[in-house]
């Protein structure tokens, strides 16, 4: 390098970072306003120190560029933070690199400096500005994935408040909703999962909105609606999985209890079809499920002798008066339902009216019956020895 070069450069240091400034905020739309806000003046200030930076370093080429790598880290992770990305800041770069070679460029033809000190002085920039972008670069994913492991904090504690019991308030909610970037919805629905279940990332669950959890009896959020949307897709995925009722914000320990009672009912076989299971689909079940006991100690005094029969032929009496309930006491459409002749369902009929005194024909107790016989069909108690 020629010994005059670095106080030339020093000479026109200033009208530089000028002209470097008007050009980013001309070119980069995130700096276009008057006065580009902190952000921008800090941007610019990081512009200011790289050319002072550079200048000195065509003085003295073994500066430790370590001062300018640790402002460009520190500036990614601001990048970082503020959930910005770093295209805005590459692209200052490159509008200041340019605006630094034609400046060369013509210094060049005016002061008479050879080829060979054009390129050292253009490739000692570009090497300045590559380590500069690796800095900002590791800074912004350094500071990304710090932001993500406390936003899974983050999330885990506002998964649990929201299955807190007695409910937080509503602003608590808010606040740490906030905190985990999570938009809160007016109504959620919680899905209960096996114990032990382990669970990868799923796109189309984090486009849902879902809350994941990860202890020994997992659940997660998802907004609740009129329509289970595409939670329930990703749900599917996932294997056996319940989807509690959409309930409003605050009361989600109540969405959570359901959802674990029918996923109980669906690892014991109780539940018809492939989950997940929603227990809107299934009330009844649900219903019974709760009051298990209670029915299943008055079932005898309601259904006496039918319950001392046989297996072989308790069970087809009571899927037959069942259904026979279920369809508004049409034997047509029972004896459709369980592809058997009419007259077949009448029988059946004919014998349960012999055996419990006609007592499902009174309409004050037909949901109770109901009720019973379809927890003997649902348990399996039916088909065995009462």
């Amino acid at each position: 390098m020629p010994a005059e070069l670095p106080d030339v450069l020093r000479q026109h240091l200033q009208a530089a970072v000028d002209e470097m400034e008007r050009e980013i905020r001309d070119q980069v739309p995130e700096y276009a306003s008057a006065d580009g806000g902190e952000y921008a003046r800090k941007v610019e200030r990081t512009v200011s120190d790289t050319v002072a930076f550079f200048v000195d370093s065509v003085d003295h080429p073994t500066s430790d560029p370590r001062r300018i790598t640790e402002l460009y880290m520190r500036l990614g992770e601001e990048e970082a933070r503020h959930g910005r990305s770093l295209a805005a800041l590459q692209n200052a770069m490159r509008v200041s690199s340019q605006v630094a070679c034609r400046r060369f460029i013509k210094d060049a033809y005016r002061l008479g400096w050879s080829r060979e000190t054009l390129g050292q002085l253009t490739d000692s920039l570009f090497l300045l500005l590559a380590r500069a972008a690796d800095a900002a670069a590791q800074g912004y994913a350094r500071e990304q994935g710090q932001l993500a492991t406390e936003r899974e904090r983050r999330r885990d504690r506002l998964r649990d408040l929201l299955v807190a019991e007695p409910p937080p308030g509503h602003e608590a909610i808010s606040e740490l909703a906030v905190a985990a970037r999570w938009e809160l919805p007016k109504s959620i629905a919680l899905v209960a999962l096996p114990a032990g279940r382990r669970r990868g990332p799923d796109p189309a669950a984090r486009r849902a909105g879902r809350l994941g959890g990860a202890d020994p009896l997992p659940r997660g959020a998802r907004p609740g609606g009129p329509r289970p949307g595409p939670a329930v897709a990703a749900l599917r995925r996932l294997g056996t999985s319940a989807l509690g009722p959409t309930v409003p914000i605050g009361q989600g320990a109540v969405s959570l209890r359901w959802a674990r009672n029918a996923l109980t009912l669906a690892e014991r076989g109780l539940l018809p079809g492939d989950g997940p299971f929603r227990c809107a689909d299934h009330i009844a079940a649900l219903a019974t499920l709760a009051a298990d006991e209670l029915v299943g100690a008055t079932a005898e005094a309601a259904l006496g002798p039918l319950l001392e029969l046989p297996p072989a032929r308790r069970q087809p009496l009571a899927e037959t008066l069942l259904t026979y309930l279920q369809c508004g006491d049409n034997a047509v459409i029972a004896a459709e339902r369980l592809h058997i002749h009419e007259q077949t369902v009448r029988y059946r009929l004919r014998r349960i009216t012999e055996l419990t005194g006609g007592r499902f024909t009174e309409p004050d107790g037909q949901l109770d019956l109901m009720l019973m016989l379809s927890w003997l069909v649902r348990t399996g108690r039916a088909e065995r020895t009462a």
